[in-house]
């Protein structure tokens, strides 16, 4: 959430900040509500300094047996207009809430410009693409052949955009949560494992509530939400706090819960999108002078996982249509999966500054002792189901097996999977 005496000062850049974002928002009112605000704030106050003084000459008349009559008439109509302003006050402080809420945070001047994903910037590559020397199959059917991904049964338990892991394939996905959270607390990550559902506070503190409410599972008669990524009820845990040290790093692991509307095509079958799945979370929070270098180490450390793993990837900056409306920074860790013949998003690795931390209340102490916002950073560290998927893709072998990542075999307790 942006500050609103800021918006006010610098519409011109907000509105820039808008049309970079190609996102249509109607600003005229703003200013002239918070003058609205200024005015009534100021008028009640006034009338409240002579409501007191009137209070105080009243009891000096009724002390002195003197006719105090007029003057109670006369604070009665003044306590009603008080009344009235303060009625109208809350309802221009509703449509500025409303407004300053649904803002998307301002980008960081290094964010590239552009209008769709199409614009995002590379910024490295690592690995080769494994060329094959037999026609590969995508993930959702070697997982049926080796049966150990049933969409099948999946489909039958609950619907489409679920699947069953049987066997190996539920060991896999379990290694590598396995692999995550080993890798990131060996780099000082402190581990967590919340809850899966949240409350309205804590889903509008990460800016899910109001905007995303559609693509969230609520949950019927108890007023809590399925979390839809491990950022939520970590982030939350720093609500209305103010911290005594930064930079505090912690992972977790979560299962996920979203509304994937998908496109048309290979989205719709395998891993890629569904409405449950795991993921390994990295949150950071930071003091402002440094998270963009915490952003840095963050990307580093989910991309570290892809290192070990031995899986082609790259890293992209997304440009400014395509950053969420929360971030002020975001890079793209994406994997390349032969079944799509291109690279697929497996982390998104984000800057959101003071945003989130306006929302939730979250704060450190400077050394001088003055509390400000923290910066809060959050990264896939990784996607699970998408690891699982590209380990597949990129590991299967002519004869239909595939081999089990080095990085995997301990946990795993084999080196392949047929």
């Amino acid at each position: 959430m942006l500050d609103l005496r800021w918006v006010v000062d610098n519409l011109d850049k907000v509105k820039e900040n808008l049309i970079l974002r190609s996102n249509e928002f109607d600003l005229d009112s703003l200013a002239e509500l918070a003058l609205s605000r200024r005015a009534l704030i100021a008028s009640s106050e006034e009338k409240k300094a002579q409501r007191n003084a009137a209070s105080a000459e009243i009891a000096v008349l009724k002390r002195e047996k003197r006719d105090a009559s007029a003057l109670i008439a006369e604070m009665k109509l003044l306590g009603e207009q008080i009344k009235s302003e303060e009625t109208e006050l809350a309802g221009v402080q509703e449509q500025i809430a409303q407004i300053i809420e649904a803002l998307p945070n301002m980008l960081h001047c290094s964010v590239p410009k552009g209008q769709s994903d199409a614009d995002n910037a590379e910024v490295r590559r690592v690995g080769e693409v494994k060329s094959f020397d037999f026609s590969p199959l995508p993930h959702w059917e070697l997982g049926e052949k080796l049966d150990i991904l049933s969409f099948e049964q999946a489909a039958k338990i609950t619907g489409a955009r679920f699947v069953v892991y049987r066997g190996l394939g539920a060991r896999l996905e379990r290694s590598i949560v396995n692999l995550m959270l080993d890798t990131h607390t060996a780099k000082g990550y402190k581990e967590i494992f919340p809850p899966f559902m949240v409350n309205k506070d804590s889903a509008f503190g990460t800016g899910q509530l109001p905007k995303f409410a559609d693509t969230m599972y609520g949950v019927e008669g108890t007023g809590y939400y399925l979390i839809p990524t491990a950022e939520v009820p970590v982030t939350n845990l720093h609500r209305n706090e103010i911290l005594d040290s930064l930079p505090i790093k912690y992972c977790a692991y979560s299962a996920c819960f979203r509304q994937e509307a998908g496109a048309a095509g290979r989205d719709t079958r395998g891993l890629i999108r569904h409405h449950q799945f795991n993921k390994v979370e990295l949150v950071k929070f930071t003091c402002p002078d440094s998270s963009y270098q915490e952003l840095e180490g963050l990307t580093n450390d989910a991309e570290q996982i892809l290192k070990l793993l031995e899986l082609p990837y790259r890293v992209v900056a997304l440009c400014s249509g395509d950053v969420g409306a929360a971030s002020a920074k975001t890079y793209d860790i994406e994997v390349y999966l032969p079944s799509y013949g291109r690279y697929v998003e497996i982390s998104s690795c984000s800057n959101f500054e003071d945003f989130q931390a306006r929302r939730a209340n979250i704060r450190f102490k400077e050394a001088q002792g003055k509390n400000r916002f923290a910066h809060t950073l959050n990264g896939s560290g990784l996607a699970v189901g998408r690891t699982v998927a590209a380990i597949l893709e990129n590991y299967q072998n002519q004869d239909g097996s595939v081999t089990v990542p080095k990085a995997l075999v301990k946990y795993m307790g084999t080196n392949i999977i047929k």
